[in-house]
């Protein structure tokens, strides 16, 4: 397994911007996906944006499609989410997570969460 360490989270207004990190540490070989994941209280986990890391491909969720980054540095094991023209429908607690597409596109990942078998403690962004 992975292990997985978010920050960055906050409290921002409406229209503003915040940048999440993710920490990965363990091992991060037998891995090819990571994803953003957010659940805000009393909803369901949505997925958020996806990558492979070893493409780069990446996927987002239509609720965020032109606001919200994905990317990952390599060298530091490091996933981030940048997050611009916020609104108060992104509150919520964010989480990363990793995982092994087996064969599924990165466009499904975010459908499929069982995909990704190591998550983050998350972090907390309230748009206010």
């Amino acid at each position: 397994h992975v292990q997985l360490v978010e920050s960055g989270g906050g409290l921002v207004q409406p229209g503003g911007s915040l940048n999440l990190s993710c920490a990965a540490t363990g091992k991060t070989n037998v891995l090819n996906c990571m994803g953003w994941f957010r659940q805000a209280p009393g909803k369901e986990r949505e997925g958020v944006a996806a990558i492979h890391t070893r493409g780069g491909n990446t996927y987002y969720a239509d609720s965020v499609k032109g606001r919200f980054t994905i990317s990952q540095d390599n060298a530091k094991n490091t996933l981030y989410l940048q997050m611009s023209s916020l609104k108060p429908e992104d509150t919520g607690m964010y989480y990363c997570a990793a995982g092994w597409l087996f064969g599924h596109s990165i466009n499904d990942a975010l459908l499929r969460p069982t995909l990704f078998d190591s998550w983050g403690q998350g972090t907390q962004v309230t748009v206010s």
